[in-house]
């Protein structure tokens, strides 16, 4: 990991300690991401992998940061994000299972929500890693922002295809920081829809489990 201020490294503790007294539906802001620096692309594509095994301790605050800005932050004064969407429609809402709760992150204003307080780990796959896993990452298209004339199954089409963007923004981010990822279908799309809570027009499309790699 790179090496970090003084002042930085108070922040992290700072909003890690907010993070873990955090109440349902209280906003909790990020450190700024840092946007420049990291892997030279060539080599973070070498060295981009699937990995299963996962240490048991949490990203910092500041990696959690990096890893939301890269995967579907703001990169543009427009609003415009650091992967594509079919017509900038931006449908995705990203979803975090942590050990202390669920949160939704808001890039608007670079922060995670706590939606609950509960561990969701068990259901954010099908495969016994992803329940040991410090955070696993629900992809979850919102149809309703979905506008125009388009057919479920354009709507369907374009979740996938976007939500690869996505995914491989945040294969790419791992491996340039050393962190462990994969990306999963498995997953129990209805039984996350009822735990996640999310309205009829809202869809889990994908989940991808990050941390510091295992033995």
């Amino acid at each position: 990991m790179k090496q970090i201020s003084f002042s930085i490294l108070i922040s992290i503790l700072v909003i890690s300690m907010s993070t873990l007294n955090a109440q349902q539906g209280e906003e909790i802001p990020l450190p700024q991401p840092q946007r420049t620096g990291g892997m030279p692309l060539f080599e973070a594509l070498d060295k981009r992998q699937s990995l299963r095994s996962y240490s048991p301790g949490g990203l910092s605050s500041q990696d959690l940061s990096n890893l939301l800005w890269a995967a579907f932050g703001i990169n543009r004064e427009d609003g415009r994000r650091t992967a594509p969407s079919a017509r900038n429609w931006q449908q995705f809402d990203i979803y975090l299972i942590m050990a202390d709760g669920w949160y939704m992150y808001d890039a608007n204003n670079h922060s995670i929500i706590k939606k609950g307080n509960e561990d969701l780990s068990e259901y954010a796959g099908t495969q016994d890693f992803t329940a040991t896993a410090p955070l696993n990452i629900i992809f979850v298209s919102d149809h309703s922002r979905i506008t125009g004339n388009v057919s479920r199954e354009k709507k369907d089409f374009n979740s996938a295809t976007d939500a690869g963007f996505i995914s491989q923004n945040v294969y790419l981010f791992c491996a340039s920081e050393g962190l462990a990822t994969v990306v999963r279908g498995l997953v129990d799309r209805d039984k996350l829809h009822e735990v996640l809570r999310l309205r009829p027009e809202q869809h889990v499309i994908l989940g991808q489990s990050v941390g510091y790699p295992g033995d």
